[in-house]
């Protein structure tokens, strides 16, 4: 008789069948000790995790989440699909995929309620859920809205866009505006003239300094004056004193640059923390290229060097000038479709009676909240992506999440991060070296945004009502307010909401309502 070889391992043969689990005996009628035989074996069957993964397919089909470190009921079924297909069907409860449904967890005598719980739309979890489908739900019904408003506005007032929107024939009178505009760069050329001559000590640091007030004092008249004289349409005007502010920020960074280099390097004067090598090489005087380039660069601190980048990329920079036009034109459309019947079907906000006004802001706030959106996309990250890639400068945060803010502060410090890192480096700093105290330091930034403000909208609309002036002067408050609201409410979205409702909703309309009917009113 042949002796029988030792028994090969596990792995070099084939795999070993999986233990057929046995539902525990059920009680007999009649039996003494039944029943405890019973609880007996379910405590071994419980022990053993044989019904772990049927406890964890009932909590998901009846949506008990009690057991969250358990396996869900298609991954134990996947796991047990081999052990379901060799001894499910031996053992009777091989139905539905092999889950036994026999076990305890499926019987009418286990429990449902296991624990304490919260709705999903109590105060203790509303956020600690996803809301996923309600803002899909907006989201839907935002487009739903909208598309009534849009097939609504298209049937009472037909297609208002027009081809010479942008230019006509009556542009041409504009002309002089033009001339102005293209004569702005005398006064950089001038700056750096007086920059030349200080550092190379030809004149005194204080006749610099009466150099410049006079050089950037003028450069802001000089298209005052040209508006004034000259019958140029809103528009035009306005941009003639957008680009004119936007060279006075850039003459004043230019000047005050310079100014603290010469005192850095001719004074030696010291300074209270060690310079970078990136410091060192931003220790010069100014040259016409980095003056050239600044003028053109999407910021407004002036340095004598800046991050650029390796290459242009050609493919982005065409993709961003189309989504760019894009958006441009459909700025055009809404003012023309949607703003303009509203504003001139209008009555003043100021005259009328309230809930007249209250009903024309709120139909006015849901086109300017759509332009706004828009021209923000347009301006700060379409238009100064372009010019930031043909110049290849580096540093491109131009915005930061601002729609996120809980405070108006907040939103300051991230809507407009050129302006807001000028106010900081030559207004705020400034004023707290001095000694200046810092809430006095803040309404002076503050005052400086709103004269320029002002300017921007008074003089083309050729009126003096400080609307736009009080407007930015009364964020001092508001930021008192959100900032109390955020403390108060322990971080919440409270601020992030009024925010909203004063920027969109009430503000940015009724100042829309306001310089119109002033306008209109000076006209006729």
């Amino acid at each position: 008789m042949e002796q029988p070889g030792p028994t090969p391992p596990m792995g070099d043969s084939d795999e070993a069948p999986p233990p057929v689990r046995r539902r525990p005996p059920r009680p007999a009628r009649g039996s003494g000790g039944a029943v405890e035989r019973f609880a007996a074996a379910l405590r071994r069957r419980v022990r053993s995790g044989a019904s772990e993964a049927a406890r964890a397919s009932f909590a998901a089909d009846s949506g008990d989440e009690s057991a969250a470190g358990e396996p869900s009921s298609s991954s134990r079924r996947r796991d047990t699909s081999g052990d379901a297909s060799s001894g499910g069907r031996g053992s009777g409860g091989g139905g539905a995929g092999g889950v036994d449904f026999s076990a305890f967890t499926f019987r009418a005598a286990a429990p449902v309620h296991r624990k304490a719980k919260e709705s999903p739309l109590s105060s203790d979890a509303i956020f600690k859920q996803s809301h996923a489908g309600l803002f899909n739900l907006c989201i839907v019904v935002l487009v739903a809205v909208n598309s009534r408003l849009i097939i609504e506005n298209l049937m009472k007032y037909g297609l208002l866009i027009r081809s010479d929107f942008w230019f006509n024939a009556t542009s041409l009178r504009d002309w002089p505006l033009l001339m102005c505009c293209l004569s702005l760069p005398v006064f950089p050329l001038g700056a750096f003239a007086v920059e030349k001559l200080a550092f190379n000590n030809i004149i005194t640091d204080a006749a610099a300094t009466g150099l410049h007030i006079f050089l950037t004092t003028a450069e802001i008249v000089y298209p005052v004056l040209v508006i004034l004289m000259c019958d140029s349409a809103v528009l035009s005007g306005f941009l003639l004193m957008f680009i004119a502010c936007i060279v006075w920020l850039k003459l004043v960074s230019f000047a005050h640059t310079n100014h603290d280099i010469r005192k850095l390097i001719t004074s030696g004067k010291k300074v209270d923390n060690e310079l970078s090598a990136a410091d060192i090489d931003n220790l010069q005087a100014p040259t016409l290229g980095s003056l050239a380039y600044f003028m053109m660069a999407p910021t407004l601190c002036y340095q004598p060097s800046y991050p650029r980048t390796p290459c242009i990329r050609k493919g982005w920079l065409i993709r961003q000038i189309i989504l760019y036009l894009i958006f441009t034109g459909l700025q055009g459309f809404i003012i023309e479709q949607y703003i303009n019947p509203i504003v001139v079907n209008s009555q003043h906000p100021l005259k009328g009676g309230l809930l007249n006004a209250v009903e024309t802001v709120l139909k006015l706030s849901l086109p300017n909240v759509y332009l706004w959106l828009c021209m923000f996309y347009c301006l700060f990250h379409l238009w100064l992506n372009i010019l930031a890639e043909i110049l290849r400068f580096g540093d491109r945060e131009f915005y930061k999440d601002w729609w996120n803010a809980k405070t108006i502060d907040e939103y300051w410090r991230k809507w407009n991060m050129p302006v807001h890192k000028w106010i900081v480096r030559h207004i705020y700093f400034p004023c707290m070296r001095n000694g200046i105290s810092k809430e006095v330091a803040v309404f002076i930034s503050f005052f400086v945004s709103a004269v320029l403000h002002e300017l921007c909208v008074a003089v083309p609309c050729r009126i003096l009502k400080f609307w736009a002036f009080l407007g930015i002067m009364l964020q001092i408050p508001l930021i008192v307010l959100t900032s109390y609201l955020k403390n108060k409410f322990r971080d919440t979205m409270v601020g992030n909401m009024i925010f909203w409702f004063f920027f969109c909703i009430y503000g940015q309309p009724m100042c829309v309502l306001l310089y119109y009917h002033d306008v209109m009113n000076r006209i006729n």
